[in-house]
């Protein structure tokens, strides 16, 4: 019984800690905002960062995150059935065309089509066409 009083006043002050850290940070957001003559609301804001503006240091955070990015050469639905029959050497039909842009896709979100290529024995693809960001936004929110 005595471990359980134990395991919860430790678990009491690291609450407490989290609580003085959170306040702390509140406080600094606050000091924050006065000095940079901004309004003081319930809201924390980061230093530099004023309202629709996307300042350079927050973009660089996200620069580095990887990312899955593939060319799509065509899709078909086929039933499970047919997909137990397939061995080597099996023709698998696609609805995409010969010479038809390939979509490359970022996430699985389409970003481009391009065409593909090779560059020293490996293949590539060249960017064809662009997905502008506001149509990006109007596919993604259509979804």
């Amino acid at each position: 019984m005595a471990n359980d009083n134990t395991s919860d006043a430790s678990s009491d002050d690291a609450f407490s800690g989290w609580a003085e850290a959170l306040q702390e940070q509140s406080a600094h957001d606050k000091t924050v905002d006065i000095e940079q003559g901004g309004p003081l609301s319930g809201e924390p804001t980061r230093p530099g960062f004023t309202g629709g503006e996307v300042p350079v240091n927050d973009i660089n955070m996200v620069l580095d995150i990887p990312v899955q990015l593939s060319v799509e050469l065509g899709r078909t639905k086929v039933p499970i059935k047919y997909i137990l029959q397939l061995a080597q050497g099996s023709v698998v039909e696609l609805d995409a065309l010969a010479g038809e842009p390939m979509d490359v896709l970022v996430n699985g979100y389409l970003i481009a089509q391009g065409e593909v290529v090779v560059v020293n024995d490996k293949f590539g693809i060249r960017l064809t066409d662009v997905v502008t960001p506001s149509e990006r936004l109007r596919r993604v929110s259509r979804g």
